[in-house]
């Protein structure tokens, strides 16, 4: 299916589009295309003669958010791969449900598993790739895509899909280093670090899959009483991670540069 165009999108995020134009813009036949899209994740709704994303209309309260965290062995998804997948689902602050499976790998460098703990005897009784894409698929759904740093877990697990033959993700996402520097003051906001600071999860496990999309959720909790109240939906919550003003990073008093160097 061709990619809609960026304009369209924009529009669907905002005002919408006139069901006679969106339709058009759509390869033939239109029910077929319209259901492909909503099995990429991309959540539409038909108010009146106007197509939207259904992010544009629903409260954050209303909204199904699913906090991915993924574990790779190497950063780029044309060359490696996803080695384990975590993820929580979240709505109106309540734990809704988790995923989470290790893959089938037979490569993983030393440094990485030193990192994660993730050995290749532990993926090498793991279920394969194209198992855990589809399962996955399902358990995200249209849900709002979220991520520490989701443009790096988006793509690639965007890019997991397509090489085993699903279609890439269409999903909204949302980031929470984005939100987190817009609403929360910090030296730096890498994951661990706020976790540390802000005591989030107390059963943190550092790069491992589901204990980071655990701490990722809690992250997301606390930013979202902190947005202006003028925010009503998610799709105005999205802008917002984006567009937003950075809070100002409190300056590292001079003692603490000298433990740092230490």
């Amino acid at each position: 299916m061709k990619i809609l165009d960026p304009k369209i999108l924009s529009r669907l995020s905002k005002n919408g589009v006139p069901k006679e134009e969106f339709e058009a813009s759509l390869p033939a036949p239109i029910e077929l295309s319209l259901q492909l899209l909503s099995a990429q994740g991309m959540n539409l709704t038909l108010s009146g003669n106007l197509y939207r994303f259904s992010s544009a209309l629903n409260s954050i309260d209303d909204t199904l958010f699913c906090i991915v965290d993924i574990e790779t062995n190497g950063s780029k998804p044309s060359h490696h791969q996803i080695i384990e997948i975590g993820a929580v689902k979240l709505q109106n602050g309540h734990l809704i449900d988790t995923y989470e499976s290790l893959v089938y790998c037979t490569d993983i460098p030393p440094l990485i598993q030193d990192i994660t703990g993730i050995s290749v005897e532990q993926t090498l009784k793991a279920r394969h790739l194209k198992q855990v894409m589809q399962e996955f698929r399902l358990f995200l759904g249209d849900a709002v895509f979220v991520g520490h740093a989701a443009k790096f877990d988006y793509g690639f697990v965007s890019a997991m899909m397509e090489r085993v033959g699903l279609d890439k993700l269409l999903n909204r996402s949302l980031c929470t280093i984005d939100l987190a520097e817009r609403t929360i003051e910090s030296e730096r906001y890498g994951l661990a670090y706020l976790n540390e600071q802000l005591e989030l999860y107390q059963d943190a496990t550092h790069h491992r899959a589901l204990s980071d999309a655990m701490t990722t959720a809690k992250l997301l909790k606390r930013t979202l009483p902190l947005i202006p109240n003028t925010i009503k939906n998610t799709e105005e919550l999205i802008a917002f991670s984006k567009e937003a003003k950075r809070l100002k990073r409190p300056k590292i008093k001079k003692e603490e540069k000298e433990d740092e160097k230490k």
